[in-house]
């Protein structure tokens, strides 16, 4: 099989990871790299030994490129979706589509007769342990679905110019969660309930009007119910579980640690290394298998896994949980 040509538009941690994983995986090359920053496109570009770009209409109207993966800052992604689609170029896009859910909105609008193939960057979908709870659920092997409960707490806090210009702890960290809480559920919540506040940090809420640690309560029209739990500081690592729930047992994806050694001596009893301290390690597993799932669209002309509606529904429950947590009260998501 022809490899599928990508380039990769942004060149920041998030666009480097994926740079290396396209250049590393077996049904892709990297055409290029992209950033108005000439100078990190330039060591980007040098590093993987690939051409750097810093005019993104080159890269659109290139016969040679067969596919965009976005992973530039959040306020660019409708602009470089709707160019992708122009361009008749498949296009994995990073998450949130935009932080103004009416813009996404708008877009979805412009995008409704589009056959171009659009795929949203929740990478977690595609987690080894968080598929094989899924699958366990299809399978029948914990009967009906009653619960799921979603715990992801980050290491420690991001930057304070990150937090600033995050769009909020509800649609930068916990979107995510909304997104697996759907896949995991299979039906979409029709109601729900936040509370958040800054623990770690308490300038967050009073400078940035934003939080550090939240829980979400979520039920759907059969009345599963989902429980959403998230920090953005946990001292012992990465942590980051699943547990589904159901009439005849229980399913748990679990944390990931550097090895599975167990120490034992008079003083402690099966004592280990914390768990995976970064996402992009935690996670690695998820982002080839997402690349993957992407290049299986394309070839064989299949909807994407994660779609611009997933992406669209993922923003209108952090928009809900915002409305929550300004009423106080369980409120119906729209």
């Amino acid at each position: 099989m022809k490899k599928i040509n990508i380039a990769v538009l942004g060149c920041g941690r998030i666009g480097l990871m994926h740079a290396k994983n396209v250049t590393l995986h077996e049904m892709t090359s990297l055409a290029c790299v992209y950033d108005i920053n000439e100078e990190l496109a330039n060591k980007v570009a040098s590093e993987l030994g690939v051409k750097s770009v810093t005019d993104d209409n080159e890269i659109f109207s290139d016969a040679d490129i067969d596919a965009i993966l976005v992973a530039s800052p959040t306020d660019t992604h409708i602009k470089f979706i709707e160019k992708s689609v122009a361009a008749n170029k498949p296009v994995l896009c990073e998450k949130p589509i935009d932080l103004d859910i009416n813009k996404v909105n708008e877009c979805s609008e412009r995008l409704k007769d589009n056959s171009v193939p659009i795929q949203l960057g929740f990478n977690r979908r595609f987690d080894p342990g968080h598929l094989a709870a899924k699958n366990s659920l299809v399978n029948g092997e914990i009967g009906d679905l009653h619960q799921c409960i979603i715990t992801s707490r980050d290491p420690g806090l991001p930057s304070w110019d990150y937090l600033k210009v995050s769009g909020g702890q509800f649609r930068d960290m916990t979107i995510h969660d909304f997104d697996l809480a759907r896949f995991m559920l299979g039906e979409e919540p029709v109601r729900l309930f936040a509370i958040s506040n800054a623990l770690v940090n308490p300038k967050i809420k009073t400078e940035l009007n934003d939080s550090d640690t939240l829980m979400v309560i979520m039920e759907t029209a059969s009345g599963k119910q989902c429980n959403i739990i998230n920090s953005r500081s946990a001292t012992y690592g990465y942590d980051q579980r699943v547990e589904l729930f159901g009439s005849k047992g229980m399913v748990i994806s679990d944390n990931r640690k550097a090895h599975e050694v167990k120490k034992f001596s008079s003083n402690y009893v099966e004592q280990q290394d914390p768990y995976l301290n970064f996402f992009i390690e935690r996670y690695q597993e998820a982002y080839m298998n997402e690349i993957t799932a992407f290049v299986e669209a394309i070839v064989n002309k299949t909807p994407t896994t994660v779609d611009f509606e997933d992406g669209r529904k993922a923003l209108v429950l952090a928009e809900t949980a915002y409305k929550s947590i300004g009423s106080g009260k369980m409120e119906i998501i729209d």
